[in-house]
């Protein structure tokens, strides 16, 4: 049998498919780790983290903000699989909520500077789509909460969700200036997300209507 015939083609083509997603599985972790607290997005740095060259990133992230956009959707992706272990549907809603912001900061904190290259280089409406993942989530635990008596009902479900998405953020954006460390961050937003949510709800924390 030749070198060229169909079933050794086919076995090449299969080695450069495997080795073409083992270096974007690189670059996209090395972007998830390279990026400095100066939000310098540097492609000959995360090339050398990954291990690949500056043609290979370049041949499968032609631009920085193809490289920016698919490290968002890695990060986020990240975060859809940390919170599907969360039961939204079990349990008092603000224990849950609680225990939701908790994860979601966690993962937050940790692409912080990613985040905040990506709202540089990317427009509103892509980001926000990206967070969907996670808002999705935070909106069904919010109607439960609200048809349980445990969060208020008083302002549109879509706003109260969109609040918490801007002080999360806005909490990331603190940390980055350094105008307040992480963990304090953390708890801050925390705090303030459930006390808006629960301001005029009749139950007391931690209890469901019956």
């Amino acid at each position: 049998m030749d070198d060229h015939s169909p079933i050794r083609r086919g076995d090449a083509g299969r080695r450069r498919r495997s080795d073409a997603e083992r270096s974007i599985a690189a670059i996209l972790d090395a972007a998830l780790e390279c990026v400095p607290a100066d939000r310098e997005f540097n492609m000959s740095a995360i090339a050398r983290a990954a291990g690949v060259s500056r043609v290979t990133l370049y041949s499968h992230f032609p631009t920085r903000e193809a490289l920016v956009d698919a490290a968002l959707q890695r990060a986020f992706a990240q975060t859809d699989r940390a919170l599907t272990e969360l039961p939204l549907d079990e349990g008092p809603p603000r224990e849950v909520l609680a225990r939701l912001l908790g994860s979601s900061w966690q993962v937050l904190e940790r692409h912080r500077n990613l985040y905040l290259v990506a709202s540089a280089n990317l427009p509103p409406d892509r980001l926000r789509g990206y967070a969907e993942l996670v808002l999705d989530r935070i909106e069904r635990l919010l109607a439960r909460g609200r048809d349980e008596g445990a969060f208020r009902d008083d302002l549109p479900l879509d706003w109260l969700v969109a609040t918490v998405y801007t002080l999360m953020h806005l909490a990331a954006e603190q940390v980055g200036s350094g105008r307040t460390d992480a963990d304090t961050a953390g708890e801050l937003v925390s705090t303030t997300i459930l006390s808006l949510l629960t301001a005029g709800a009749p139950d007391t924390i931690g209890t469901d209507r019956s």
